[in-house]
């Protein structure tokens, strides 16, 4: 049995628990229910993982996933998790380039011809290191607009703009347009809906059986939590907003169990090749950031010294995942609420396993 098979078992089939692999262990899950003091009681919740030596060894939920109903967070409930979905649609693209079904040094016109003149030198290495050039999808969209914008009505909207922010490769700056239009071209070249494209070449694989990108002509996601704001000091429900429903960009639920079995495979190959892997973590801005903890991006991926990490904020949900992999640490927080910002208590969880190398199997 594969390593990656080995995890799935593990973690679906109900044998790992919430139980300290290590002795000392017992000290850190004690020192990380005190960081989630504000998650206890009936309130939003969220659901922390710590992968190390590349099996999970703390799986801690607290909280509501869903207020109305009372139901309890659990490693097995699934997060909107905003733009964490950015590395699983990087991988997508990746996975089709090994397949040869798409270049990455690919124009993005070939695969979407919609696109205006400005956009001619655009390719897809572009997108995926937002270096594009793109203007913000967000920023062209009507004031009063009625309903959800799906990806096809972010790609009229771009359409429509003949212009860029800068000359594609010249420059940085995070796009969640261009994410969408990786959805898209992920799609023509496969000939499947992007859902079905990280179905078949990530999640099934991988066993993230509930995984999904969900749209809402699809079932039901299962476990899911739903999203709240603090407001007037009341929880009050603040699960869609206009942009929560274009997919490339922030569109994925998933559950830390489920997570865990994608960062087990990142330390392998045997979902992607170790070159695609490389590429995916590999510094292709060369201009600062002026992001906070962020001296490059990869693909989907924030890089920050030996650290590999990407939030992910939404109306409801706030989200993290880091990565040491020098240290084969790796630590997922994920919330379905506004406020805290889970990157502070990320950092923090990771502390307590820093400089733990000698206790790796």
């Amino acid at each position: 049995m594969s390593a990656s098979a080995l995890l799935t078992v593990l973690l679906l089939g109900g044998a790992v628990t919430a139980s300290p692999v290590h002795a000392d262990d017992e000290r850190r899950v004690a020192a990380v229910d005190a960081l989630l003091h504000e998650y206890t009681g009936d309130v939003p919740g969220v659901s922390v993982l710590v992968m190390h030596g590349g099996q999970p060894v703390l799986r801690r939920s607290h909280g509501l996933a869903d207020l109305e109903a009372a139901t309890p967070a659990t490693p097995q409930t699934r997060y909107r998790l905003a733009s964490v979905s950015k590395q699983f649609t990087a991988a997508a693209i990746l996975r089709l380039a090994e397949e040869g079904l798409l270049r990455l040094d690919d124009p993005v016109r070939r695969w979407l011809p919609e696109l205006p003149p400005a956009t001619t030198a655009i390719t897809l290495h572009h997108l995926l290191a937002h270096t594009s050039g793109l203007v913000d999808y967000e920023d062209l969209m009507d004031a009063t607009v009625a309903g959800q914008v799906q990806d096809a009505d972010v790609l009229a909207l771009l359409a429509g703009a003949d212009r860029l922010r800068f000359a594609p490769g010249t420059d940085y700056a995070y796009s969640n347009s261009g994410y969408v239009l990786l959805g898209l071209v992920a799609a023509r070249a496969s000939g499947q809906p992007f859902p079905d494209v990280l179905r078949s070449r990530l999640f099934a694989p991988l066993g993230m059986r509930g995984a999904v990108a969900w749209t809402v002509e699809a079932a039901p996601v299962t476990a899911r939590a739903f999203g709240y704001s603090l407001r007037d000091g009341r929880w009050q429900r603040t699960d869609q907003s206009p942009t929560s429903a274009t997919l490339g960009d922030g569109g994925i639920y998933a559950s830390i169990d489920e997570l865990a079995l994608w960062l087990a495979a990142l330390d392998g190959d045997t979902l992607l090749a170790d070159s695609s892997r490389q590429a995916m973590f590999a510094a292709h801005t060369t201009t600062p950031t002026g992001e906070d903890d962020v001296d490059a991006y990869g693909y989907g991926w924030r890089l920050h010294g030996d650290m590999q990490w990407h939030s992910g904020e939404t109306i409801g949900f706030r989200n993290v995942v880091l990565r040491f992999p020098r240290e084969r640490l790796a630590v997922v927080v994920l919330s379905n609420r506004n406020a805290p910002a889970p990157y502070p208590l990320a950092r923090a969880i990771a502390a307590l396993w820093h400089g733990a190398d000698s206790e790796v199997p």
